[in-house]
């Protein structure tokens, strides 16, 4: 039976350390919401795509100030969409509010907030807000 020794010096000691921590954030960062990979990285923000962080983090709920739908039901393509983006003076650098998009009618790609808002005034879809879900996850740009 052959036996390994390893020797570790205090910076490779302290970068497992790390490394076990990043790992445990990224586990838990997998319990964040499910559509939280949804686009992988990209939502709709006034009809155009843009990025976002990779790995969203959660914040107390209900305290989320930036208006973020995601569609439960919605057609192919649909990405989540946000509200508000950077250079908007209501915008919070991606502390979301999240709401839930839920068609009533046969389902279509909605690209911004404003046609969420029409999509709702029109009787197209319901939306509900969970504070339970809000999180932050800042947009990147395009």
């Amino acid at each position: 039976m052959t036996r390994f020794r390893f020797k570790f010096s205090a910076a490779a000691a302290r970068r497992m350390i790390l490394g076990a921590a990043a790992t445990g954030a990224l586990l838990a960062a997998g319990s964040a919401p499910a559509f939280a990979s949804v686009g992988f990285g990209s939502l709709f923000l006034d009809g155009a795509v843009v990025g976002t962080t990779v790995v969203p983090a959660p914040v107390p709920a209900g305290s989320g100030l930036d208006p973020f739908y995601h569609v439960n039901n919605g057609a192919p393509g649909q990405l989540g969409i946000a509200g508000v983006g950077p250079g908007d003076g209501a915008y919070h650098g991606g502390d979301w509010e999240f709401f839930s998009v839920t068609f009533k009618t046969a389902p279509y790609l909605l690209t911004s907030g404003d046609a969420v808002m029409g999509a709702a005034a029109r009787g197209d879809v319901m939306v509900v807000r969970v504070p339970s879900k809000d999180f932050r996850c800042p947009v990147t740009g395009s």
